[in-house]
């Protein structure tokens, strides 16, 4: 069952590589830095994706509650006030899964979507939420049950949890500015894979007393919703859901275009060097990442892969064959599993346990690029006697993320 298990890993490892590698928006799995173009400033860049059971956080929470956190503008500085945009949409896509084997549509039947004022003098942005069904029904609210203005959180301030009716629930609504719970060794990865490909001299990853975490001591701005599993369900018992957020901005004639997106975690900037590729896919719906569209992703990625010799030199994995198993690329949850990025699979190996805060994405993947599992010994907590690592601990309650630096 361990050798099973590890196997498993490692497939699972290749797989959401390929995957970040593969699609579009996975590209951004904790993405960063993807897709660089000089109209994409930091309010409209994603980083990062959770989604979990809040009682697998807080044993103290409702039983049937889910948390979904996006996060935004990276390497945000300290003690600096940074603002969502406001010609701008924020998005999280779900979409009912009745079987948790079965292959993602990529289409959504609720879109959660955040909308922000600028910000007035003291720092605090309006904000307007709105559910929309797949038949098109739309609720909105920019007033607390209480009948006050949802309102982000200003810096120096203690969190602004706001209760925000939709449909006949009640979600819990937190956006400003947290701690980037993220954490990776991201330079010394650079020189690691540029010894593979061959473009430098061989090395292996800095020990814990050295490695360096990239995101350490940076904020990030954040949406956290919590969210009752029947306003997901809409009455149809369903217990399995895909998950996936993007952004939009506002045009020149008004209209939206979608700018963002990001599920699975991944290293994007590990497989995909092609820039245009990134921005292309950042553009479409998971429902295109099979597409013929996606196949210049694809073979890049596939080439790295194999460049990089992920599969030992044995030639025993496909990458095609791997990349065509996990797209769409979605973030799956079984709420009937335990959550966590690596606690739980469905038959096909591909997770479905959703993404804790502290989960180790970057190690699961990092095991593919060397052929074995492998560490870049960075984790969220930090390695004794190294001030190059370790985040501030989360907080026991909602919205979880440890206030910013």
């Amino acid at each position: 069952m361990k050798l099973k298990n590890t196997v498993r890993l490692t497939l699972l490892a290749v797989e959401l590589l390929l995957i970040g590698l593969i699609s579009p928006m996975i590209l951004h799995a904790s993405d960063h830095d993807d897709g660089e173009v000089t109209t994409k400033g930091r309010a409209v860049n994603l980083t990062d994706l959770y989604v979990f059971r809040e009682k697998d956080q807080n044993p103290a929470a409702a039983q049937d509650d889910l948390v979904l956190i996006m996060n935004t503008n990276p390497r945000s500085l300290p003690r600096q006030p940074y603002y969502f945009s406001n010609t701008a949409r924020y998005e999280f896509h779900i979409t009912r899964v009745a079987d948790n084997n079965a292959t993602p549509t990529g289409k959504s039947n609720l879109t959660l979507r955040f909308e922000f004022s600028p910000p007035d003098a003291s720092g605090a942005q309006n904000m307007t939420v709105t559910a929309i069904r797949g038949n098109g029904t739309q609720k909105s609210n920019n007033l607390t049950t209480t009948g006050a203005p949802i309102r982000t959180t200003p810096l120096n301030t203690l969190p602004v949890l706001s209760t925000v009716s939709l449909g006949g629930s009640n979600l819990t609504v937190f956006a400003g500015l947290r701690e980037d719970p993220f954490f990776f060794d991201v330079e010394q990865f650079f020189r690691v894979r540029a010894g593979a490909l061959g473009r430098g001299p061989a090395e292996g990853f800095r020990p814990a007393n050295q490695a360096i975490d990239f995101t350490k001591g940076y904020n990030v701005n954040s949406i956290v919703v919590r969210v009752p599993k029947a306003f997901l369900q809409q009455k149809t018992g369903v217990n399995t859901f895909d998950v996936w957020e993007t952004i939009s901005v506002k045009d020149d004639s008004g209209n939206y275009q979608q700018f963002e997106r990001l599920a699975r975690p991944a290293i994007n900037e590990g497989l995909i060097l092609t820039q245009d590729y990134l921005n292309a896919f950042n553009s479409i719906p998971p429902s295109l990442d099979l597409s013929d569209a996606a196949a210049p992703v694809r073979n890049e990625a596939v080439a790295t892969l194999n460049a990089v010799d992920l599969a030992d030199g044995s030639d025993n994995v496909d990458p095609n064959a791997i990349a065509g198993a996990f797209l769409p690329d979605v973030m799956r949850i079984d709420t009937t599993k335990t959550s966590g990025y690596a606690s739980a699979f469905n038959s096909k190996g591909s997770p479905i346990g959703g993404r804790m805060i502290k989960d180790d994405v970057i190690d699961i993947t990092l095991g593919v690029l060397v052929g074995s599992p492998v560490s870049d010994n960075v984790s969220y907590d930090g390695a004794a006697g190294n001030p190059a690592q370790g985040h501030r601990p989360l907080e026991a309650n909602f919205p979880y993320l440890p206030a910013p630096n």
